[in-house]
């Protein structure tokens, strides 16, 4: 019984063509998780300048999570990427990190942030260097935006420069949740 089950199985012969569309069909595929991934569920961004040293480096790629405020508003002391709000195109991303929340107000004062009238300055410990104080500045965040400082705050292009001050939170793409080049590291 065993040489007549050996002998009934004919192998099938070699088809290029099959093999090439089993290809394409893993290549789509692929192609369709990689897209699906990239504009629904993660931001991909690299940092072309110094603004958040020491928590992100010039150069550093990271990893952001578009899902993130489908669930829960920004809070302060996120890392974000955002549309740039000074560019009309939409097509310029930035990464800082959100000082200022909807309705906050926001002095700037001998190098120092405080929140809402508060007396005590906003404590950054993730700033690598004291603020150059400058001159005094008032910002009152409007609803539904936010106001967005780098952690290199004497060399950083951040909301105090920009002529659009604020990001209104549909421009908010994603929360940085790690650098993944050149080494994996955790932002916070």
């Amino acid at each position: 019984m065993k040489k007549e089950e050996k002998t009934s199985k004919v192998q099938e012969p070699f088809s290029w063509k099959e093999e090439i569309i089993s290809w394409i069909k893993i290549i789509v595929i692929a192609a369709v998780i990689a897209y699906l991934l990239n504009n629904y569920i993660i931001a991909n961004s690299r940092v072309p300048s110094g603004s958040m040293e020491q928590t992100i480096m010039t150069n550093d790629r990271v990893i952001g999570s578009r899902l993130s405020y489908y669930f829960e508003d920004p809070q302060r002391g996120d890392v974000v990427i955002f549309h740039f709000p000074d560019d009309p195109t939409g097509k310029t991303y930035y990464v800082k990190r959100i000082i200022g929340l909807p309705g906050d107000r926001i002095d700037i004062r001998g190098g120092q942030v405080y929140i809402n009238d508060s007396e005590t300055p906003l404590d950054e410990p993730y700033l690598a260097e004291p603020m150059i104080p400058e001159p005094d500045a008032h910002f009152e965040v409007p609803e539904d935006n936010y106001f967005m400082l780098g952690d290199n705050r004497n060399y950083s292009a951040d909301a105090r420069r920009w002529n659009h001050k604020y990001v209104k939170k549909k421009k908010i793409i994603a929360k940085v949740l790690f650098r993944y080049f050149p080494s994996i590291h955790k932002i916070q």
